[in-house]
C-alpha cells in the first residue's frame, strides 16, 4: 500500500473517530451547576476540550487502521465475502467471456 493511502485512509479513520468519541466526557451547564450566558443554548457544552477529543481520536483512528491494515495484508475478509445477495442481474462471467 502506498504511504499516500495510508494517510488518506488513517485521516479518514481518525474524521470518523472524532465524531464517536466527541460526546464521551461532555457536560452541559446544567449539570455542571453553571448558569447558561445570554443566548446559549441548554444542551452546548459546558467543558469543550478540543484536545482531549483529538487524542482519543487519534487513539481509536490507530486501532481501526491496524485492523484494516492488517484485514487489507492478511485477507481475513475479502469483497467476495460480503456478497450476500449474489450476481447481479445480466452479470457476465469474464471467464465466458475468453
Amino acid at each position: 500500500m502506498a504511504w499516500t493511502s495510508i494517510i488518506a485512509i488513517y485521516t479518514l479513520f481518525w474524521v470518523l473517530s472524532c465524531f464517536l468519541v466527541m460526546p464521551f466526557g461532555m457536560r452541559t451547564n446544567e449539570e455542571v451547576g453553571k448558569p447558561n450566558l445570554l443566548g446559549q443554548v441548554e444542551s452546548a457544552p459546558a467543558n469543550w476540550q478540543p484536545g482531549k477529543v483529538a487524542i482519543r481520536a487519534a487513539v481509536l483512528a490507530a486501532v481501526l487502521f491496524g485492523l484494516y491494515y492488517l484485514n487489507y495484508d492478511h485477507g481475513w475478509v475479502t469483497k467476495d465475502m460480503l456478497n450476500f445477495f449474489g450476481k447481479p442481474p445480466g452479470y457476465k462471467d469474464p471467464d465466458y467471456l475468453k
